[in-house]
């Protein structure tokens, strides 16, 4: 059996997980929380990280009941994500590497959300909308690649409700989109808003005073064209936007109309999380894939179609 730990501190979450062969072992996880009205800077972001890390290491050998000696491999996320949480963390990953004598492997942040989801749905080969405070994409695998067939063109769909949300000054405990999600529960008028969809890519900067349902009718429709130009009939929905109950409801409803399956998952592995680093991890080590320590930088710029899948047969 293979064992790998993850660690992931991209933006504001930093957690270690441990994976065993498929098997979630352990997945703590530590969230910087900034006042209403205010985002996370990258600094003090990486501040926190560096606080808590070493606590959190020790909770997921813990929960594990494992100790260093049975750990295979180290994963940590190369990128894409804020600068300084990402050096922190790799810095720390790169240290217990050594300590430990274990190989190292450097993960890209969107490939550990979608074999997270993968894992944990089932899913077979899906068309994956990632939504995520920093990244919004329509992938699809083909040929050893997470290809990309839609994008936003300027900011994420989760940047936008943070956004959005720091205008209105709602909470940011335990994240602005839950919050923003909960309110629009009560809510009973839809409100027009501009809709932005330019081919396969969206736009929603424009739309940044308006908000929730229209952005997530955007994502509905891209999506669906994605089904239709790969001849797919599952939905996978990852990032920690697709913890929102109504753009699952909205993705569900397109699914139904074209007797397709939708596949998610909860907050436990929706939001950013390091045993989705670990599995991602796993499956590379296992194809052969180690990060030479002279190799073990980060970049906050990395997108999911850079990374050769050596992993997937199909």
């Amino acid at each position: 059996m293979t064992v790998v730990i993850g660690f992931e501190g991209s933006a504001n979450k930093i957690g270690i997980g441990i994976i065993r062969d498929g098997e979630v072992l352990s997945n703590p996880r530590r969230t910087y929380i900034t006042p209403p009205g205010q985002g996370f800077m990258p600094s003090d972001t990486a501040r926190h990280h560096r606080a808590v890390v070493l606590t959190v290491l020790k909770e997921a050998l813990e929960q594990a009941g494992l100790k260093p000696a049975d750990i295979d491999c180290v994963s940590y996320t190369k990128g894409p994500g804020m600068g300084a949480p990402l050096v922190t963390v790799a810095l720390v990953a790169r240290t217990v590497a050594q300590l430990w004598g274990k190989p190292l492997l450097g993960v890209n942040h969107c490939i550990g959300h979608i074999e997270m989801g993968r894992l944990i749905t089932k899913a077979n080969n899906p068309t994956v909308l990632y939504v995520s405070g920093g990244n919004t994409q329509v992938i699809a695998y083909s040929e050893r690649r997470y290809r990309i067939f839609g994008e936003t063109i300027d900011i994420a769909v989760g940047n936008c409700l943070d956004r959005f949300a720091r205008v209105i000054k709602i909470s940011n405990d335990p994240s602005p989109g839950y919050n923003i999600e909960q309110m629009a529960k009560k809510g009973s008028q839809y409100v027009e808003l501009p809709y932005t969809v330019k081919g396969m890519d969206v736009s929603f900067s424009g739309i940044l005073s308006y908000i929730e349902e229209t952005l997530f009718s955007m994502l509905v429709e891209i999506t669906e064209r994605a089904m239709a130009h790969c001849g797919s009939q599952e939905v996978l929905i990852v990032g920690g936007v697709g913890c929102n109950m109504r753009l699952q409801e909205m993705m569900g409803v397109m699914c139904k109309e074209r007797e397709a399956k939708l596949f998610a998952t909860d907050e436990r592995f929706c939001i950013d999380n390091g045993a989705m680093i670990a599995q991602a991890g796993w499956e590379m080590f296992r194809s052969g894939q180690v990060t030479e320590l002279e190799d073990s930088w980060i970049t906050q710029r990395y997108r999911t179609d850079e990374v050769e899948v050596t992993w997937r047969a199909d």
